[in-house]
């Protein structure tokens, strides 16, 4: 094995007090930020059509034009839960790190980043809450506990915030410039990818800082079961799009069949290249993916 250099370089020191400042100077006070209408019409887009997980698919031509507009306005609800679900998860995990030996270099950071992420949760669940009328239940399998080293953890926990954050901004970075929608969709896009590019940003350089250690210092059966765990992460990232609970909101008449057809669909691939382009650059770039 290589002698590992420190875990904090000069990289994620500069990147933290960098966007430590950022999150600083553009603060802003959500529950100032947004105006609420009584309503959100019925007859509207709640999601970008090509965002929609029938987009592209035979199984759309099947959806009246009623069942359509339903399906963006509860796939919309859908990726908002889906938020909530996920911030609530992944803050539990930086709030374990934070101020913990070892974490000293980013905790100041951590302070922005958890704030942030709990106001991100009050308004996507303020907006599940107010038009959905409820958040759809988690439904995401929890991977089974398998005794790790803490450097294999933590490039886990740390890559679930990134690929997490990743996915989110494209859909939101798409929904804030998309004028069919209606601005209330279009601002709180906006607003939560003004702040994830400073996350994504920051756990880019903590991943990159992981990995590079479990490098120097992990068993090649480490290597291997954190390119398996990246692309298991991402696979069942991208079928949580897929509700159950927005199909039966939509009357679909067999909710369950309508997401394995789906799913199954050759034309959903270039959509699901498209959202984790990103990721699947990052992870090939520092060595976990081929």
């Amino acid at each position: 094995m290589t002698t590992a250099a420190p875990l904090w370089d000069e990289e994620v020191r500069s990147a933290v007090q960098r966007l430590t400042t950022a999150a600083e100077n553009e603060y802003y006070n959500p529950y100032q930020t947004f105006a609420w209408p009584d309503s959100i019409p019925e007859g509207a887009l709640w999601m970008s059509e090509d965002l929609m997980t029938v987009h592209g698919t035979a199984a759309a031509a099947d959806l009246t034009r009623e069942q359509y507009l339903a399906l963006a306005k509860w796939e919309s609800i859908n990726f908002y839960s889906l938020n909530v679900h996920g911030i609530r998860e992944l803050m539990a995990e930086v709030v374990h790190r934070i101020h913990a030996p070892g974490y000293e270099i980013p905790t100041p950071f951590f302070h922005h980043f958890l704030g942030e992420e709990n106001e991100h949760m009050w308004f996507f669940a303020e907006f599940c809450l107010r038009y959905g009328g409820r958040l759809f239940p988690d439904r995401s399998l929890a991977f089974p506990a398998r005794e790790q080293s803490a450097l294999l953890g933590n490039f886990i926990v740390f890559s679930r915030i990134l690929i997490f954050e990743q996915i989110v901004d494209h859909f939101n970075s798409r929904m804030a410039a998309d004028t069919a929608l209606p601005e209330t969709i279009r601002a709180i896009n906006r607003v939560h990818h003004q702040d994830e590019s400073r996350h994504i940003a920051f756990g880019c350089q903590l991943v990159r800082a992981f990995y590079e250690r479990l490098k120097a210092e992990g068993e090649p059966a480490e290597l291997d079961a954190a390119r398996a765990y990246i692309e298991r992460y991402i696979t069942t990232s991208l079928q949580s799009l897929y509700s159950v609970d927005a199909y039966r909101e939509a009357g679909i008449a067999d909710p369950f069949a309508f997401r394995t057809r789906l799913l199954a669909d050759p034309a959903r691939k270039p959509a699901h290249d498209a959202i984790v382009s990103r990721t699947t650059t990052f992870y090939r770039r520092i060595g976990v993916l081929d």
